[in-house]
């Protein structure tokens, strides 16, 4: 069994599946999963969408919403907007913005390793560096459907087979803080 989940036995393949779906609030999911049985990942996150209030959506139902982007997190605390502007403006960055005393650097994903050095050069560390999907728009969701889209969430990438969830979710800072 050891060998097998190793992948040291032949007859064990994983693959990449997308799953899109939408959750409580309308909000669009994309579940980018890694499995060895399809069906077994398609029933169980069929599950943690319905159990939550949520949904399974057709193939390209959700998928055209997002946009494969570079995604680049650093403190406000270690630079300035403008220093970040200065230091980027040979670079096609589509965004810079200030979310809760962090810079969101938006790229596309061939720039994301450019921009990278650019920052180390400058000895500013990123909190984090990586490819994601963007939303293009958000859905605001509130109350209790808040609350259940959160809990969703966290089902959903405590699962095994679930490596990335991208949702278009906007939900009150206030209610993020009381659902942790």
């Amino acid at each position: 069994a050891i060998k097998k989940g190793t992948g040291e036995l032949p007859g064990t393949v994983y693959e990449e599946v997308v799953y899109e779906g939408y959750g409580p609030g309308g909000a669009a999911l994309l579940i980018n999963t890694v499995t060895d049985n399809r069906n077994r990942t398609v029933s169980e996150i069929r599950h943690l969408l319905s159990k939550r209030g949520g949904s399974m959506g057709e193939t390209g139902s959700v998928n055209w919403m997002f946009e494969r982007r570079g995604y680049v997190t650093i403190s406000a605390q270690v630079t300035t907007e403008d220093d970040l502007l200065e230091l980027l403006l040979e670079r096609e960055v589509h965004d810079i913005r200030l979310e809760d005393d962090v810079f969101e650097i938006i790229c596309d994903p061939e720039d994301l390793e450019t921009i990278k050095k650019i920052l180390g050069d400058a000895q500013l560390e990123p909190i984090s560096a990586e490819i994601s999907m963007i939303p293009q728009s958000t859905v605001k969701v509130e109350g209790q459907q808040a609350v259940s889209l959160l809990q969703l969430m966290e089902d959903l990438e405590d699962h095994d087979d679930v490596q990335n969830v991208y949702s278009n979710f906007d939900i009150d800072e206030s209610i993020m803080k009381t659902a942790e």
